[in-house]
């Protein structure tokens, strides 16, 4: 949308007052629109119904607000939405409602297709077209809450960034995002229930642990062996294990938070004994809690789940070892949205 106005949600709270005052009005006004923008989510500046019909047109005169727009919602049988999101030059984006007895947690997306190159991972085979905003990251926590609401009457209880794109390739903008949505002035969640999940970068995961955030990490791991991980993850040559212990342990020091791993075990790529043992050393270096993925396959047949003896193994291996393992079972399968499938498939 090539309107030459800017964005008004590119602006600060300090910029708004301050536009205010150069325009001859108050700088409260400056709060009651940032107000409308971020705790109310408005769409419109029509929408501003506190604000004078003046006041809101000066406002349509300079600026703009590019909301997102769900395009196509799907349901899934067992309750999870996928949603197709539209960003105000057309691109489209994938982010996930995943409900289940307890929570709703919505599975939001960083950038528009992935600059990594993991290969069981649809959004892999899209090329980066562009990092997200902020606004555009907040605008599909504001949809996913709505539609929690609507479908399972309780508000949006989690956030993990998992959807399409790398969040630490667009750390600057999730980190904005984040910020907005556990301000008071914003959706005033919780930092705890946020989880930035990476492939770890981990220049980036130092800078995290320098920036005190709050919220937590995970990590999609899926081999502890160097040679293997680089097999299916080829950014692991560049990126390989060692400096991934070094960034992990830093980030503990710092922060004392546990680290949480995703692993997918696959047929005849990591479901052996050796496999599993380096994975158990890997876990000691640092408290962790460990995440056994459903895999779900992205058409080719190059990667196969596991045998469930293979599984029973890694999960026998690592609770003999004391560490914390839960088998997470994908939601949302029959309509693309589970992990690893988001590709913009509609």
């Amino acid at each position: 949308m090539a309107t030459g106005k800017k964005d008004i949600r590119s602006l600060t709270k300090d910029d708004l007052r301050a536009f205010f005052v150069q325009q001859g009005d108050k700088a409260f006004r400056g709060n009651q629109v940032y107000e409308w923008l971020w705790q109310k989510s408005a769409h419109t500046f029509k929408d501003m119904t506190n604000v004078s019909k003046e006041t809101r047109q000066m406002l349509e005169d300079h600026f703009v607000i590019n909301h997102i727009e769900v395009d196509t919602m799907q349901r899934s049988k067992d309750g999870t939405v996928k949603n197709a999101v539209r960003l105000h030059d057309g691109l489209i984006v994938e982010s996930v409602l995943i409900p289940t007895a307890t929570r709703t947690t919505a599975c939001v997306s960083s950038q528009v297709g992935c600059s990594l190159d993991c290969k069981f991972c649809a959004t892999a085979r899209l090329k980066r077209m562009r990092n997200l905003n902020p606004d555009e990251i907040y605008d599909q926590v504001v949809a996913i809450d709505k539609e929690s609401r609507l479908y399972h009457n309780r508000p949006l209880s989690n956030i993990v960034f998992m959807g399409m794109g790398e969040p630490l390739m667009n750390y600057n903008n999730v980190i904005k995002a984040i910020d907005k949505i556990t301000s008071s002035e914003g959706l005033g969640m919780s930092a705890k229930r946020i989880t930035v999940s990476t492939s770890g970068i981990p220049k980036m995961i130092k800078k995290m642990a320098d920036d005190e955030v709050k919220f937590n990490l995970a990590v999609s791991l899926h081999s502890a062996i160097d040679e293997v991980r680089t097999s299916i993850m080829p950014f692991n040559e560049t990126f390989p294990l060692a400096d991934l212990k070094e960034a992990l342990e830093y980030w503990y020091v710092k922060t004392k938070r546990k680290i949480s791993y995703e692993y997918v075990v696959w047929k005849g790529i990591n479901d052996t004994q050796k496999d599993i043992d380096a994975f158990v050393k890997f876990c000691k270096y640092v408290p962790c809690k460990v995440n056994i993925i459903e895999y779900n396959p992205i058409d080719d047949g190059e990667f196969k789940q596991a045998s469930n003896d293979a599984l029973d193994n890694y999960i026998n291996t690592l609770e003999k070892n004391r560490i914390v393992v839960n088998v997470r079972r994908s939601r949302g399968k029959d309509i693309d949205a589970a992990c690893g499938q988001l590709a913009n498939k509609n």
